[in-house]
């Protein structure tokens, strides 16, 4: 019997543990075990690298429109030039998912996802009632709003004449 109380008080101990660091704003730990911020803080020379390539093409998608038919007869189609610039595109955030920062936002996005399975939505019935208290209270701001606008017209009117 004492094995079984103690197992128990184990087992306990654990869920609040488990409990308590699900509850703490402050030690948000992702499923992986790292903060999205602590992610995001590292750098390396890689980052580095990695972010001005994605600057580059990103600025040279911004200029193929303009420049490259000039340069390549088969740019002259629109197709073509839409074609190199989703291209250009896709290349700078696939470089910008490799940096650490990325990393970072797919955790974060992870985060979200699971934060978004535990929401609770509200009902039909609930929805219903909410919708018509923000209709009745915006109405009511909305007519002391048109109250004071009409004041302010009729004082100024005084002072303009």
């Amino acid at each position: 019997m004492s094995n079984d109380q103690d197992n128990l008080e184990t087992k306990l101990s654990d869920a609040k543990a488990v409990a308590g660091g699900m509850l703490s704003k402050n030690k948000h730990v992702s499923a992986s075990g790292t903060t999205a911020v602590e992610v995001a803080k590292t750098g390396s020379i890689k980052d580095l690298i990695l972010w001005l390539l994605a600057a580059a093409v990103l600025i040279g998608a911004t200029l193929v429109n303009q420049y490259l038919p000039g340069y390549w007869q088969p740019a002259n189609d629109v197709w073509v030039r839409i074609g190199i610039i989703v291209a250009l595109v896709v290349f700078a955030l696939v470089c910008l998912a490799l940096t650490h920062q990325g990393r970072a936002f797919k955790i974060l996005l992870k985060d979200a996802a699971v934060e978004l399975r535990r929401v609770t939505w509200p009902g039909k019935d609930e929805t219903f009632q909410y919708t018509w208290q923000v209709i009745v209270v915006i109405a009511i701001a909305g007519f002391f709003i048109w109250l004071l606008d009409n004041f302010f017209n009729w004082f100024v009117g005084i002072f303009i004449g």
